[in-house]
């Protein structure tokens, strides 16, 4: 029997999509890519495999749950299954530095930003690519907005870094980025199932940028109350149509179906698209009051793409 195999390492966020393929009856396994035991000499079980990996996985204590989850992929797809975000989606999950290189050959326009391997080499990096500031830094690879830090200076920076509160990125590697100022602080995630628009959210970011729909207010991964994020998440129906045609070509090309991408319109109008999320979760609380379900739209996605593969 053939199963949507779902593989991931954060039980937390596992739990709504668990829900909906339940409701739906649809077979399903877990896989938790913490650790496990794989015989690559032998082909991998029957079914879809859906990859929930998340970049942010070594701040739960799986250090090299994204590294051993590449390798499972390529045994995946070594073996002609069918996987939903696979090996190129995971290269992206975990490289803001290589998303921002494939979204620019798409067309698509991101903030200035430069690469950094080295914290001594940070404050003259920011100051010569920068000038005074304000500009931001955030580490290659994060999640969940974790690491993202705004200075409005040169000096500002330099105490960070020089400082007990410094975090070294997990794979060495930092980015100094534009700051880009808003007219309101808001953001636009626009989410996709299958690599067509379902639906966006407009965020208030006021607050910060540790910004994950799932857990906006939470302490560790709990999730927090629905009413203490209210307001903070505001669904809409649709974004611009040439910018969403270009998402949608971007992730036909990176073979990516499932994802949330972030952008900023600043001030004078420009958009700059600044994340994509292949581990992209949904609010319940904006979800309620909109009255829609992108859990529910997946399951139905994934239960169609577990069909197709045994007609």
């Amino acid at each position: 029997m053939s199963n949507i195999h779902v593989i991931h390492e954060n039980a937390a966020w596992l739990a709504p999509l668990a829900s909906a393929l339940d409701r739906q009856a649809l077979a399903w396994r877990d896989w938790f890519l913490d650790r496990g035991v794989f015989d690559l000499s032998r082909p991998p079980p029957a079914g879809v495999f859906y990859n929930r990996m998340s970049a942010s996985s070594h701040t739960r204590n799986h250090r090299f749950a994204a590294e051993f989850t590449v390798s499972v992929l390529a045994w995946l797809e070594r073996y002609g299954r069918r996987v939903v975000n696979g090996s190129r989606a995971l290269d992206l999950e975990i490289s803001k530095a290589r998303q921002y290189a494939a979204l620019e050959a798409a067309g698509i326009r991101t903030p200035s930003t430069v690469l950094v391997a080295g914290k001594e080499l940070l404050v003259q990096a920011a100051r010569q690519g920068f000038g005074g500031g304000p500009f931001i830094l955030k580490p290659n690879r994060g999640g969940k907005g974790l690491g993202v830090r705004l200075f409005p200076s040169t000096d500002a920076l330099g105490d960070y870094v020089s400082g007990p509160d410094y975090e070294p990125p997990v794979d060495g590697v930092c980015l100094l980025q534009q700051y880009v100022r808003a007219a309101q602080p808001l953001i636009t995630r626009a989410e996709f199932i299958g690599g067509r628009f379902i639906y966006a959210v407009e965020v208030d970011a006021s607050d910060g940028f540790e910004l994950c729909p799932a857990d906006v207010c939470a302490v560790g991964d709990a999730v927090c109350p629905a009413g203490e994020a209210r307001g903070k998440f505001t669904i809409i129906d649709d974004i611009d149509a040439a910018l969403k045609r270009r998402y949608e070509r971007f992730l036909a090309a990176n073979d990516i179906g499932v994802a949330g991408i972030e952008f900023i319109t600043a001030a004078d109008g420009t958009i700059y698209t600044y994340d994509v999320n292949t581990n992209t979760n949904y609010n319940p609380d904006a979800e309620a009051r909109a009255g829609r379900s992108a859990m529910d739209e997946l399951a139905r996605y994934l239960g169609a793409e577990l069909n197709a593969i045994q007609v």
